[in-house]
């Protein structure tokens, strides 16, 4: 007769994300105004992205209805 064993447990560790390992190295080399500066930076260059698109699709829009005959 063989003794009962305790089941094991697995434990999974899921591997950080590129984007959290980047946070992490950016972490131990810039200081925390640095690191707010290029915050800003960046989501400033993304919402000049987004009017630059929108912008665009105005300019069909307009574009659209001026082709139109009245």
């Amino acid at each position: 007769m063989q003794a009962a064993t305790a089941p094991q447990t697995v434990r999974a560790t899921t591997l950080p994300s590129v984007t959290g390992a980047l946070r992490a190295v950016e972490s131990l080399i810039m200081s925390s105004g640095q690191r707010t500066a290029r915050r800003n930076a960046w989501t400033a260059v993304l919402e000049d992205r987004r009017r630059a698109k929108d912008r665009v699709e105005a300019q069909h829009v307009l574009e659209a209805v001026a082709a139109r005959p009245s």
